[in-house]
């Protein structure tokens, strides 16, 4: 039960996301509320159309009885009231009633009294009486700030005359807005005064209640209230919803990246949101594959130290043991011998430091240069020509690209790659034995094979010759001074560009090693 309540807690905390995701569920509500808002402003528009029927209707009656006595007035008013929704009166020049359509039946109640029976019980519902309370607590606002009087009850008014009725007596329009008594409506009364000749003999006044306007727009304002709830409950629901699906796995692949920052060990299994199909599940994989790729830095670093401590051990041992010897060694001849040896292993101790310092500022050199645009074709064409610079004309080049072979590297490190892969062709072809060099569009990049007619290598080897300090040169067991680095440094810096190099074997002899680097078509329009 316990850990039922922890994790249902742990579903529903809010978090800074799931706040904004309820925030902009919110925000979608300002349409409906707006609504709910613009019916006060449809009310007034509304009471006003109400207002000029009310004066409308006046004008008539006081026009009709511009020419005759108040006296006629009652049977006029009773013919009206018969068809008249509206109350009318009529108050002769002291503000007396003359007339009045409530008397054409008297058990009748006025037409302004609210009718008291609320039919569909709407106005006894939660949901209303809490709508309700809203709008008049915003009106109550409106007023304070406005510093608007409310309207008097009907039955506030004891005076004799009521003031629309002096106000029309005086030859004025009068108006007085008063609250139903005991009820939620209120009463319009729109006053006109009656001219005969040139003098005002009286007033006429129209009375009707707006309960029928009020009660339309309270069902009105009840329905978008309760469209208003429900879109807060389901803004409420689809924030949690989102919470759980977006906010908490976000949140545990944060966690888990966390964890995988401290780890010094193995790592581990991987992201648990993998197998999702939407875009966390996108991000759980890009994060799976950087790890995955981070391990594989790790261990390569870690070979590599391993490798660089071995590969020391060899000359290092050497070293010390061709010192012993000359410092032990009594013939000059035997000394001369050590030290030679010794020149010799220091040599190599030093191709292999330089080696491996090249190795480790690659990684950082190809991760801050900015690639440009490198015709691999003109700079094969350059290289071969500088080795024949230097009497070596057994290098061939063959263009079969069609216009510029361009790809987006560095000019340095593409010619290192050449330079060691045609050096490591040269150093096992035989004297006198060409070396191919042919430059072509293969698909979407750009290929190089640089082709000797060497000794070849044995199959067991083809996918060795580009590992760090691997060196097979069984026609020169005696020579330690490869260092076995050309080649690996070569790969380092193809796959750096997104490209591939591999080696195989050629028919008749001799080894083939083939570059792809991807071809950088549109910048080589645009910029060769």
């Amino acid at each position: 039960m316990t850990r039922g309540l922890a994790r249902v807690a742990e579903f529903v905390r809010p978090t800074r996301i799931g706040v904004r995701l309820l925030l902009f569920n919110l925000l979608v509500l300002f349409l409906p509320v707006a609504g709910v808002l613009y019916l006060s402003s449809y009310e007034q528009q509304l009471l006003d159309t109400q207002e000029r029927g009310m004066v409308q209707q006046a004008r008539v009656v006081a026009a009709a009885l511009g020419s005759v006595p108040l006296t006629g007035a009652q049977p006029m008013l009773d013919r009206l009231g018969q068809r008249s929704e509206a109350r009318i009166r009529v108050y002769d020049a002291n503000g007396a009633l003359a007339a009045d359509t409530a008397r054409v039946h008297a058990a009748v109640q006025p037409v302004e009294a609210y009718p008291p029976a609320d039919v569909d019980g709407g106005r006894k519902r939660l949901i209303y009486r809490f709508g309700a309370w809203i709008v008049r607590a915003r009106r109550t606002l409106a007023r304070a700030i406005l510093r608007q009087p409310s309207p008097p009850s009907s039955s506030s008014v004891k005076a004799p005359t009521p003031s629309e009725v002096r106000a029309a007596l005086e030859g004025r329009y009068g108006a007085q807005t008063a609250f139903t008594p005991g009820q939620r409506s209120l009463t319009m009364n729109s006053a006109v005064p009656i001219r005969q000749g040139s003098g005002v003999v009286g007033a006429v006044v129209v009375s009707q209640s707006t309960f029928r306007i009020l009660r339309a727009l309270y069902r009105v304002r009840l329905r978008i209230f309760e469209v208003v709830l429900a879109s807060v409950a389901l803004a409420a629901l689809l924030t949690v919803f989102a919470s759980a699906t977006v906010v908490k796995p976000v949140a545990r692949l944060r966690a888990e990246a966390a964890a995988l920052a401290t780890r010094r060990t193995k790592l581990p299994g991987g992201f648990v949101s993998v197998d999702r199909k939407d875009e966390l599940g996108d991000l759980a994989r890009a994060l799976d594959d950087l790890a995955r790729r981070l391990d594989a830095h790790i261990r390569l670093l870690e070979a590599f130290a391993a490798d660089v401590s071995h590969e020391f051990k060899n000359p290092l041992a050497s070293i010390r043991t061709a010192a012993e010897m000359a410092a032990h060694a009594q013939d000059p001849r035997d000394r001369e011998k050590f030290l030679d040896l010794l020149v010799r292993d220091v040599d190599r101790l030093e191709g292999l430091v330089t080696g491996v310092h090249e190795l480790a500022r690659l990684d950082t050199q190809l991760a801050h240069e900015t690639p440009a645009l490198v015709d691999v074709g003109a700079l094969a064409g350059q290289l071969v020509a500088d080795l024949r610079v230097i009497g070596d004309a057994r290098v061939h080049l063959d263009v079969r690209a069609e216009g510029s072979c361009a790809v987006a590297a560095s000019r340095d490190a593409l010619t290192q790659v050449f330079e060691n892969v045609i050096v490591n062709a040269r150093s096992f072809s035989p004297p006198g034995e060409p070396i191919d060099v042919i430059v072509e569009r293969a698909g979407d990049d750009c290929r190089v094979v640089v082709m000797d007619r060497g000794p070849g290598i044995p199959e067991a080897h083809l996918s060795r010759v580009f590992d760090r300090f691997f060196t097979y040169r069984p026609q020169e067991p005696g020579r330690r001074d490869h260092a076995g680095l050309g080649l690996a440094i070569a790969r380092t810096i193809v796959e750096g560009y997104g490209g591939t190099i591999a080696a195989s074997n050629r028919e008749g002899g001799g080894t083939s090693v083939e570059v792809k680097l991807p071809f950088a078509l549109p910048l080589a329009r645009s910029r060769l």
